[in-house]
């Protein structure tokens, strides 16, 4: 009898943890929803304007844009850049704690 009700759950919880990998309230979350790590983010990217502003999800840095170096914390005053780009700052963790390391999104093939 457990069997079965194990396999009647299982069928029942299918599509709720289907949709919960196109967009969830947890992960997956859409550029401008609010998050708490950039883990959260479909862009990769939990930004803050300042100290006491509400983390959102933000768009990567594209070429020439300010950026910072990925870091442990996951949320960002500006954001990492997008794949294929190195971001060029100060990557001592003097910047990370003054946090002065922005820098500048830069294709490394140039």
């Amino acid at each position: 009898v457990l069997p079965a009700c194990l396999l009647l759950a299982l069928l029942l919880l299918a599509p709720a943890l289907l949709a919960q990998h196109e967009r969830g309230l947890i992960f997956n979350l859409d550029i401008g929803e609010l998050c708490m790590q950039s883990a959260q983010c479909k862009s990769g990217c939990c930004h803050r304007l300042n100290g006491l502003s509400l983390a959102r999800c933000a768009p990567k840095a594209a070429e020439f844009q300010a950026c910072s170096p990925k870091t442990i914390y996951g949320v960002y005053y500006k954001c990492p850049c997008e794949r294929g780009l190195t971001c060029d700052a100060d990557k001592t963790i003097v910047g990370s704690i003054a946090n002065s390391n922005f820098g500048v999104c830069k294709d490394p093939q140039e």
